[in-house]
């Protein structure tokens, strides 16, 4: 009977003490994330506010804890600057008990808060830019780069134009990483089709007046004036271009365009145009029955960046669940290892170099007679292959990456 009694109480002390080491696991008692986010400039539309609902999603599904802690989500609007997401990361990470943090638009704040999170060891999931150098030159132990970047747009749209005898292209870009890293990878493929770039312009960031650069392509004759920049730019210059009457004998290409760009632009100034995407709502029921969800939560279907922020934020508290801790090694070796299924991803795997491979989708915009419903505004026009959607391995820069 003594024995019995002693064999119980080693037992029960046992148990007291994993659960006081499960319970050490989580720092401060709590799993956070922060959200750091364009909420009012240019991607507010592509991420801003829709991020938040998504991010906020992600945090319901998985029933608000999270190895039996809470969980928390912080946001901050970037304001597109690096100093204050810089200044904003800082304190979370050294005041805020954040463990990770997410989003990153535009590719400005990305790599500096990157930076940031190798220094403190904390993790960074890139989701809102697409600067390729994020998984190439600029890549760290810590961060994942989630839905799409500049090379998966430029195999999409520059190459389905390419083959159907578009060989000469004008490039107007964004005068910022983002916009350089667009027209290279796009040009890359135009040269690598047998094509040649005529030549290229740059603009600033959120510019109203795109008449002086429109005029430029207009003259150059190039059967392809390419967009290598996104956002409120993207939508200005379609709108500028189709007022300028450069779509009648020239095809306006965004390079990265978003649902909700078409959306401002409507169907008759958008018809036609090509776009590559990792995420549209109207794939399959799942999509459909998710993305249901969104627009009663945010008046508007998601884009691809505000459904990779549910991805991202999921598949984080998937790892720490994994790992059966918050602590980043641990959770980044989950992230790493584990593959990423989801209503949004539903078969994806994160590389050496951090990039989060999946397949994309080649898409153009409906007819305004095509579409049958508020927001089918896309024909899918082909799968793209995750291995041939992202840069091949082989072809990083990424000093992580083992040749």
């Amino acid at each position: 009977m003594n024995t019995r009694l002693s064999a119980l109480s080693v037992a029960a002390s046992l148990a007291l003490s994993l659960g006081s080491v499960a319970h050490a696991q989580v720092s401060a008692d709590i799993v956070k994330v922060g959200l750091l986010i364009d909420m009012s400039g240019s991607y507010s539309d592509l991420a801003g506010p829709g991020s938040v609902i998504a991010g906020r999603m992600a945090v319901e599904d998985f029933g608000g804890k999270v190895l039996g802690k809470p969980i928390e989500l912080v946001v901050a609007d970037s304001q597109n600057k690096a100093d204050i997401a810089s200044t904003k990361a800082r304190e979370w990470f050294d005041t805020g008990n954040v463990d990770a943090i997410l989003d990153l638009v535009p590719t400005n704040v990305a790599l500096a808060v990157m930076d940031i999170a190798a220094q403190k060891n904390k993790i960074a999931v890139v989701v809102g830019s697409a600067s390729t150098p994020i998984t190439n030159e600029k890549c760290t132990p810590t961060s994942m780069h989630w839905m799409y970047d500049t090379y998966s747009s430029s195999i999409g749209v520059g190459r389905a134009l390419a083959r159907k005898g578009n060989d000469t292209w004008f490039f107007i870009t964004a005068d910022y990483a983002f916009g350089k890293a667009l027209e290279k990878d796009v040009s890359d493929v135009v040269v690598a089709s047998g094509g040649k770039v005529v030549n290229a312009v740059r603009h600033p960031l959120n510019t109203q007046d795109f008449s002086s650069v429109l005029l430029q392509a207009q003259s150059s004759k190039a059967k392809v004036v390419g967009l290598a920049n996104a956002g409120g730019d993207a939508v200005n210059a379609i709108k500028q271009a189709s007022e300028f009457g450069l779509t009648r004998n020239q095809i306006v290409a965004p390079l990265l365009l978003f649902i909700s760009d078409v959306h401002s632009l409507g169907l008759p100034a958008s018809q036609g145009l090509f776009l590559t995407e990792g995420f549209y709502w109207d794939q399959n029921e799942q999509t459909r029955a998710w993305s249901k969800r969104f627009f009663e939560k945010h008046k508007r279907m998601p884009t691809m960046a505000q459904a990779g922020v549910y991805s991202a934020v999921t598949h984080y508290f998937k790892s720490v669940k994994a790992a059966g801790t918050d602590s980043t090694d641990a959770v980044l070796k989950k992230m790493r290892e584990t593959p990423v299924q989801d209503v949004v991803i539903p078969n994806g795997k994160i590389r050496q170099d951090g990039r989060l491979v999946h397949d994309m989708l080649l898409l153009q915009v409906k007819k305004p007679g095509e579409s049958k419903a508020p927001w089918d505004y896309y024909h899918v026009r082909d799968v793209i292959p995750g291995d041939q959607a992202f840069k091949p391995l082989s072809q990083s820069t990424c000093p992580l990456v083992k040749k």
